[in-house]
């Protein structure tokens, strides 16, 4: 993780929700008032985001001091406790929602990334996450995704070259995309893949007699044309289905031997798991 991009994440979020202060806090609480808070689990799922509360707690004050009882990645269910956390009961309140809404989201995706990757227990193919996240949360959302027993794609536009239909067009073709693909790449040095969309078998079979790509996204394909779309290349080049797949689905497009399945829902079309903070005699 970009340490970073988390720092200006949980900074800009403090900001955004704190500013000059709790005024509630500051007005009802005594400012050197010590307390203790638990992270309570009210729905079964996958848990995500208590390393990023961690960072979040020590961002807002650094002698609050947490007890971890459940890590990421971990299933838990309704009435287990994460973690115990205490200190100062202004920071502990002043926290709260900021922690729970990271942690209930990345939950949220982490726990319907493992429903998907489930699907794919018997089979070589990994779940992909996309670029369809919340803008400025992408770390975090690809960070529930991994926890959750997916794999991720691309961090952004700058680390993988991705040739997509928009791309083909306005480049005047396949084969023209892929020459100045590679072209720009050894012109400025870059260690990147290349993957290249392909929206038809013509589209396949040129792919195929060009080469220079990495990987060649099925895009939109049927289980059965996706079949007929591995056998075509063969082992020669990854391979990612994309497009109308769902939780349904899924093994349908696994069983036809793709490397990739990518699902945009794993970050777009999310339920925050329920969870809550609360406090506890201290």
């Amino acid at each position: 993780m970009d340490d970073k991009i988390l720092e200006q994440i949980i900074e800009f979020a403090i900001f955004e929700d704190i500013k000059t202060g709790d005024i509630t806090s500051l007005a009802c609480i005594p400012h050197n008032a010590k307390g203790k808070m638990k992270l309570l689990v009210k729905q079964d799922g996958i848990l995500a985001g208590v390393e990023i509360a961690k960072a979040v707690f020590n961002k807002i004050d650094q002698n609050l001091s947490i007890e971890i009882l459940i890590k990421d990645g971990t299933p838990v269910k309704a009435g287990d406790v994460a973690f115990y956390i205490e200190g100062n009961v202004i920071s502990l309140l002043t926290s709260e929602r900021l922690v729970l809404n990271i942690m209930q989201r990345m939950s949220g995706i982490a726990t319907e990334t493992r429903r998907y990757a489930n699907k794919l227990t018997d089979f070589k193919t990994q779940v992909l996450d996309t670029r369809k996240t919340s803008p400025g949360l992408r770390l975090l959302e690809k960070e529930a995704v991994r926890l959750g027993g997916g794999t991720n794609h691309r961090m952004g536009l700058y680390d993988m070259m991705m040739i997509k239909d928009n791309h083909i067009d306005f480049a005047g073709g396949v084969q023209k995309a892929i020459l100045a693909a590679n072209k720009y790449k050894k012109d400025n040095n870059l260690n990147v893949k290349i993957e290249i969309e392909a929206r038809c078998f013509d589209e396949i079979a040129e792919i195929l007699k060009i080469g220079m790509v990495d990987i060649i996204m099925i895009d939109n394909f049927t289980p059965e044309e996706t079949l007929k779309a591995v056998q075509m290349i063969d082992g020669k080049y990854k391979t990612e289905s994309s497009g109308g797949i769902t939780i349904e689905n899924i093994a349908e497009y696994a069983k036809c031997g793709v490397d990739y399945i990518s699902i945009g829902a794993l970050t777009h079309q999310i339920k925050s798991l329920d969870l809550s903070l609360k406090a506890v005699d201290f």
